[in-house]
């Protein structure tokens, strides 16, 4: 057999979404000559499907802003969510470098960062949970700043998430969208401008090109690299890692090349960043609660990310962790029919929280606080759905609710529903019971569980599941509401209801690291050479999801470590 044509570098890189990226431009940024290898024909892996937030305690942004959070306040709120699961080292590491990659990507380089002032922690109960100040997210990005051919590269909004192929950003740009809705002046300026746009954008150019959420993280980040001469090779698909031959160390990846295979040495180092398995459905039928053929779950991640560097790390003796909290990063996701046959997947991100809905199992039964993250509903509907049922729920809205606010995939008012109910997506009906029959919900469950939500809505206390009761939750749903933000009652005919599955946005199980970023085995030792970055990485929160962007923070910072590490770098860049 004919040897594979060698090609060589200071690094290479396995994956390209924001724990790959983040490498790659910080080692390059220290000199070294870096590949990134993305086996998809675009960069940006899930990332670029993401909402763009990571979560970054006690950066610069909250210190200007009078936010002093102390490392040991951070530490004592994760340990209070993590409890037995708790990683004193991988946190410090983390906690002790994230200020200053922040720092690094904003003042060295095109990833600008908007601060996420107002975004809380989840557990707002808990002791030293933050209340703003703690994450931040890419600022909103023009891609005629992106050269032509790297453009080609770059990865589209996840249509699900967007408005016609444009995404919204979360916060004032998405308040004005809502605001739209109520035909208040601002907002149908505010939402005519930016339609307008996107229609000159998609007949010029072909795409969406005003970037925001993960897109605008992974385009910012993919033009650092590129400007850095870092090379971007998209449908490069590592194969398997390259051992020295007394096997002391990895030397290199090779890869399946659109000319071929080809061995691409790393005279530094190689990271893994290929994004975890969340569409592996052996891995998923094993690690996975109550999904025994591996079928039964739906990520929003892209359909390369099936485990490429994890079985690659094993290969070389690598340790995996799998002893956590959850192997997932839950999210509730609804399945979108099209009318071309095509199925889309759904995140149910903003709508739990809004007032005027509610999630119930087929008992008719409520099972969570709906208005806490998008992990806690999902892991109150694998523990709480019927046994010998499928895991599922349905979230239950009215009129009024439909007209103000998304309900899933069907937007508010003047986007017209009858699409969604024609399609089966949106089930509609006059009354409680009958939308009951419709959806295949116990009718007497629901009409009780209703009833005592409305309850609860007028009172504004939920005194089953405490919705409404923190900042986190009160943030998400409609100040204009009271007395709980997070509640409306669910009266007013015709009603709607949507199913909701169990989905992610990648896994949490994965490859065992240390702070400096480096492979360990099963003893402990540091495989020489190799490094893990995102989601390839087994989760520093042992499993858990304490805040909105627990992804992408420490993804970001470990690749960024990983960089460093390579490079040998001292002394902090800013």
């Amino acid at each position: 057999m004919q040897n594979p044509t060698t090609k060589s570098y200071d690094v290479i890189v396995v994956g390209s979404g924001a724990g790959g990226l983040s490498a790659a431009v910080t080692a390059a940024y220290h000199g070294l000559s870096v590949a990134v290898l993305e086996k998809a024909p675009v960069l940006g892996g899930a990332t670029s499907w993401s909402g763009g937030w990571a979560w970054t305690p006690r950066t610069s942004f909250a210190k200007k802003d009078g936010v002093h959070d102390t490392k040991d306040e951070v530490k004592t709120y994760i340990k209070a969510v993590t409890g037995e699961y708790y990683q004193e080292e991988n946190l410090d590491a983390f906690l002790d470098a994230v200020p200053h990659m922040v720092d690094f990507f904003q003042k060295k380089t095109d990833l600008q960062f908007t601060p996420g002032a107002k975004i809380k922690d989840i557990y707002g109960d808990l002791p030293g949970a933050g209340e703003g100040h703690r994450s931040v997210g890419p600022a909103p990005f023009n891609a005629r700043k992106v050269p032509k051919d790297l453009l080609k590269k770059l990865r589209h909004q996840l249509y699900e998430t967007s408005f016609l192929g444009m995404g919204i950003m979360a916060g004032p740009d998405l308040q004005k969208f809502l605001a739209a809705s109520q035909l208040e002046p601002r907002g149908l300026i505010h939402a005519a401008r930016r339609v307008l746009i996107h229609i000159w954008d998609e007949l010029v150019h072909g795409r969406n090109m005003q970037l925001v959420n993960g897109t605008a993280l992974t385009a910012r980040l993919a033009l650092s690299a590129h400007k850095l001469n870092v090379d971007l090779l998209t449908e490069h698909a590592a194969l398997s890692l390259v051992e020295a031959q007394n096997q002391s160390r990895i030397e290199g990846v090779k890869a399946q090349t659109p000319d071929g295979i080809v061995e691409f040495r790393a005279t530094k180092g190689v990271v893994l960043a290929t994004g975890g398995f969340p569409h592996n459905v052996e891995l998923r039928k094993k690690l996975f609660p109550r999904t025994p053929t591996g079928q039964e779950h739906f990520t929003l991640a892209p359909k390369e990310a099936t485990g490429d560097g994890l079985e690659m790390a094993q290969a070389v003796g690598a340790a995996v962790e799998t002893e956590l909290k959850s192997p997932a990063a839950w999210c509730p996701v609804s399945k979108v029919p099209y009318f071309n046959g095509k199925v889309g997947t759904f995140p149910h991100i903003m709508d739990r929280a809004k007032p005027g809905s509610m999630g119930v199992l087929s008992t008719g039964e409520r099972f969570v606080n709906e208005a806490n993250g998008y992990y806690d509903y999902v892991d109150g509907m694998i523990a709480a759905a019927p046994e010998g049922e499928p895991v599922q729920a349905w979230q239950i809205a009215d009129s009024r609710f439909v007209r103000k606010y998304p309900l899933g995939m069907a937007k508010p008012f003047p986007i017209p529903l009858f699409p969604y109910v024609r399609s089966g997506y949106l089930v509609r009906a006059r009354t409680i019971e009958g939308l009951a029959k419709k959806a295949g919900i116990d009718p007497e469950g629901l009409k009780r569980s209703v009833e005592k939500h409305n309850g609860f809505a007028k009172r504004g206390e939920d005194t089953d599941f405490g919705r409404g009761s923190s900042q986190f939750n009160r943030y998400g749903g409609d100040p204009k509401v009271s007395p709980n933000p997070s509640l409306a009652p669910i009266e007013k005919g015709p009603f709607y209801a949507v199913k909701i599955l169990p989905g992610s946005f990648g896994t949490f199980a994965g490859i065992k690291a240390d702070g400096a970023a480096r492979v360990l085995r099963e003893d402990g030792s540091v495989i020489d050479g190799l490094y893990t970055a995102g989601n390839d990485r087994a989760s520093i929160m042992g499993g858990f999801y304490p805040a909105g962007g627990i992804n992408l923070g420490p993804a970001l910072t470990f690749g960024y470590v990983a960089g460093r590490e390579l490079a040998d770098a001292d002394a902090w860049e800013v």
